[in-house]
């Protein structure tokens, strides 16, 4: 059967997802999350349906979230190469399905499910089944992601996601900002991880909730202090507390990153913050650290999700 040749937006298929006064579009191309609103406001700085996700707005980091320098790793006793998709820093950058087409394989109201197999390629030679689920609830966006190793052999596996949050303030700096993690990671000018550090009395420390202000953020937050139902959460709230967002993610994200926008371009710098639940820290598939070794038949899943003013 030939392919359909009739034009498609650059982020293919949308899907829309509506509960009460929610709304959200996800893309098939990468599978992603091109917008999200409650109570009529944004609450993801998205994209528009002509355009091509810019600065990783929405997507899903498959298999691997962030970066590893050069490229370059040894698994199972072998080295491979990725492509450099961030060749001016020298990195290969936030995995392999966020251009690539995801099947949908359940669309509801208020619920889609998207599934896409990865088949080997060089610099991964690995097979790997994915599937995502976004669900709408009462509680706000919730997100599951599942990785199985369908190859016959162990592989290396982390994932990521990059939503920009927004509580509609001009740019980042009047943002009120809550971040419950005690350790922060520290990166080179290629954004490759160099040590760790504790945040308490750093500019990094928004344990308690302040202003962003001129603060530069491009960092991996650890040792996430969580609620009693076992998820972190970042918080978001505007200077006048009309409007807040959280972020959780539940306890197989041990790191998130947090993302003020200095190095894109304008209109985009500094106006939202990408808040990224990830499995494993940036680089490893280097380090090995909190990397995922997955066994032929194993799968492993994540959960995260999104609320608007306190609703989780």
């Amino acid at each position: 059967m030939a392919l359909e040749a009739r034009p498609l937006p650059p982020s293919g298929r949308q899907i829309e997802l509506a509960f009460g006064d929610q709304r959200a579009v996800v893309t098939s191309v990468g599978a992603g999350l091109r917008a999200y609103s409650a109570g009529g406001r944004d609450v993801v700085d998205g994209y528009e349906a002509d355009q091509m996700s810019p600065g990783g707005r929405g997507q899903l980091l498959l298999p691997f979230p962030n970066r590893v320098r050069g490229g370059r790793y040894e698994f199972g006793g072998r080295e491979h190469q990725l492509a450099l998709n961030e060749p001016e820093a020298g990195n290969a950058i936030h995995g392999l399905t966020r251009w690539a087409e995801w099947m949908l394989v359940r669309a509801e109201p208020a619920i889609a499910i998207l599934e896409h197999r990865l088949y080997p390629r060089p610099g991964y030679p690995f097979s790997l089944a994915l599937r995502v689920e976004y669900a709408l609830a009462a509680t706000g966006l919730s997100v599951s992601v599942r990785a199985t190793n369908a190859g016959t052999e162990p592989c290396p596996y982390g994932s990521g996601a990059h939503p920009y949050l927004t509580v509609g303030t001009a740019t980042v700096d009047t943002t009120i900002l809550h971040v419950p993690a005690r350790t922060v990671l520290h990166s080179d000018a290629h954004g490759i991880p160099t040590g760790t550090a504790a945040a308490a009395g750093t500019e990094y420390d928004f344990r308690e909730p302040r202003p962003v202000g001129p603060v530069m953020l491009d960092n991996a937050y650890t040792d996430l202090e969580r609620d009693e139902d076992g998820l972190a959460r970042v918080e978001l709230r505007d200077p006048e507390g009309r409007a807040s967002v959280a972020l959780w993610a539940d306890a197989s994200h041990p790191y998130l990153m947090v993302f003020s926008g200095d190095t894109l371009p304008d209109p985009e710098r500094r106006r939202s913050l990408a808040v990224e639940p990830m499995t494993c820290p940036p680089n490893a598939f280097r380090s090995g650290e909190c990397l995922i070794r997955l066994d032929p038949g194993e799968s492993f899943t994540g959960r995260w999700g999104i609320a608007a003013d306190g609703a989780a």
